[in-house]
């Protein structure tokens, strides 16, 4: 018997009438899925970017667009399998780029545009790229030749350098199109030291695990998804946009992580997905509280009040009354069109989550890996946990190898999700996957009976105390999410002497640069540092377990290193 969705849904279910003329088989590929979709709704908006006015492309002009790069990169001599590579900012130019190669048969290597030169330059070599799609940043150096690409294999996704992606067109000769079972894309997982790895994904990895998402979440036509995040990252580029046009709706692109422009794009395109990392969640609920305080302790407490009334009744009976209560606080957040708030790329505290609820907001969290395209654990709108990550996908086995006594051990996957592997890079491949085929996440948690995950860390992360306890880092680093003065905070454990073997836990912190808590608000000096994060580690640790409380803090001058998605480096700390 087929495995439905929450509440019996089925989203997969449109593709059956397409089945038999459009593809074949159990899944389209990604160029399958977008002409069915450009058939269903192509006089709707599909690609738009605000610069400062609307541009925006429908699903049929994108696909008039996609199929000229095609044909283009089929007469340059690109052929099925080969491994095209496309570098720069999110923008309608970038995804068309992606899905023309996808058309032309061929691989495509998405890379992160904010890599050093050299770091790109191995990338290149590692996948070996024969043609690159760039941004006008690094268009100079490799058009002329960077990293080994040939005369003419590199074209700018910013018209007036070089030869421009939407200039492209050629012959109609036949392409032969890649099947569902074809790499689609190679995304490689984080930094380039050493040798990279890239994880293999096919179109049926990447076309399933966007339906099957769907099982968990409801997405709409009429949706309006905003591609924040950098796109070449597996996250915004399966979650927000191959989703979005599985569907219909319209991507509207951020270039900008910088709070005015969000704010902007999220009223003038109205959106209704939000998809990000905890970090931007986080100072958005940070400046909503800020500003309710501002009004006063009593206003504070009698909408603390009611948000508390809000959540309540979301939760016991199915009702959002949070909408119509906290309108005013929505619209200056330029809030008020938003459908759904969805939570990945990290660890989100439970308390972060409870109060987007209460405001009304239809706010989930999810879960994933890029060896799992990303998306396995997805929290239902209509039945959601707020201390977990999601409900387990249909069609997707989830196991925990060797639990301890809370049940606490590594989360093991098996799906049509799951990567093919990494390129050319075979062993590393058979480490990750069990005897009988399960994927080793490296991450640590549990199951409830209702298939619902909850995580509690890295593997690779967790501390042993002198006492034989776990302790997981990031489940002490969700309790600082809220203490505005704390822009970044890393625990980790740390051995006394050395023939030490337990781990105590230190906090390493970096203060928000920005924050003043002295009366006449000039900057603090680094004794009143110093003695603000002393009283936040204090107040934190009375609300943890006696093994799990922080023994020793350092203050930090400079930020840590992060990721794309916003995530602290801990291997560079």
């Amino acid at each position: 018997m087929e495995q439905l969705g929450v509440g019996g849904r089925k989203p997969w279910a449109v593709l059956d009438e397409y089945r038999g003329t459009v593809f074949n088989g159990q899944w389209p590929t990604l160029p399958e899925m977008f002409t069915i979709i450009c058939r269903r709704h192509g006089e709707r908006p599909c690609l738009t970017i605000y610069e400062p006015d609307r541009i925006s492309l429908t699903y049929n002009e994108s696909l008039a667009k996609v199929q000229a790069v095609a044909r283009w990169l089929h007469g340059w001599g690109i052929r099925k399998g080969d491994r095209v590579a496309v570098t720069g900012k999110n923008s309608p130019e970038w995804a068309v780029a992606y899905l023309g190669i996808l058309f032309a048969g061929a691989t495509v290597v998405p890379l992160d545009y904010q890599l050093k030169n050299e770091e790109t330059d191995l990338l290149i070599r590692t996948a070996k790229i024969k043609l690159l799609f760039v941004d006008e940043e690094k268009y100079e150096r490799y058009a002329g030749g960077g990293a080994g690409l040939k005369p003419g294999g590199v074209i700018s996704l910013k018209k007036g350098k070089g030869t421009f992606v939407y200039d492209l067109d050629g012959p109609g000769a036949a392409i032969e199109a890649a099947e569902s079972q074809d790499l689609a894309a190679i995304l490689f997982t984080s930094g380039t030291m050493g040798k990279p790895k890239g994880v293999m994904l096919t179109h049926e990895n990447l076309v399933a695990d966007c339906y099957l998402a769907q099982g968990n979440l409801v997405v709409l036509p009429t949706d309006v998804f905003y591609a924040l995040l950098p796109i070449h990252h597996a996250y915004t580029m399966l979650a927000v946009f191959i989703e979005s046009i599985s569907v219909g709706c319209e991507v509207v692109f951020g270039k900008r992580m910088i709070t005015k422009a969000i704010l902007k794009d999220l009223k003038e395109a109205k959106i209704t997905m939000l998809l990000a990392v905890p970090l931007l969640f986080n100072k958005v609920l940070a400046s909503i509280l800020r500003g309710i305080k501002e009004k006063g302790l009593v206003v504070y407490g009698l909408i603390s009040f009611l948000m508390a009334v809000s959540g309540f009744i979301k939760k016991v009976f199915k009702v959002n009354p949070g909408k119509k209560m906290f309108g005013f606080i929505l619209k200056k957040a330029s809030l008020t069109t938003l459908r759904n708030g969805i939570c990945g790329g990290g660890p989100l505290a439970p308390g972060v989550f409870r109060k987007y609820n209460q405001l009304g907001i239809d706010f989930v969290q999810g879960y994933g890996l890029t060896e799992t395209s990303p998306i396995i654990a997805l929290n239902p709108v209509d039945h959601y946990k707020e201390t977990s990550v999601g409900k387990v996908l249909p069609w997707m086995e989830m196991k925990i190898l060797d639990p301890d006594e809370r049940g606490v051990g590594e989360v093991a996957v098996k799906g049509p999700m799951v990567m093919k592997g990494y390129f050319e890079m075979p062993e590393e491949t058979a480490e990750v996957f069990t005897a009988d085929g399960y994927l080793k996440t490296g991450d640590l948690g549990y199951l409830d009976d209702e298939k619902y995950l909850y995580l509690t860390g890295r593997a690779k992360n967790m501390i042993v105390t002198e006492g034989g306890k776990n302790v997981y880092p990031e489940e002490i680093e969700n309790e600082f999410q809220l203490f505005e003065e704390i822009d970044q905070i890393l625990i980790r454990g740390y051995t006394e002497g050395k023939k030490g073997m337990a781990e105590h836990i230190e906090a390493l912190i970096y203060p928000s640069p920005d924050f003043s808590w002295t009366a006449d608000k000039s900057a603090p000096d680094r004794g009143t540092v110093k003695v603000r994060m002393d009283a936040i580690i204090s107040t934190v640790n009375q609300r943890l377990l006696p093994y799990q409380r922080i023994e020793r803090t350092v203050i930090l001058d400079e930020p840590m290193e992060m990721t794309t998605t916003k995530k602290i480096k801990r291997d560079t700390v």
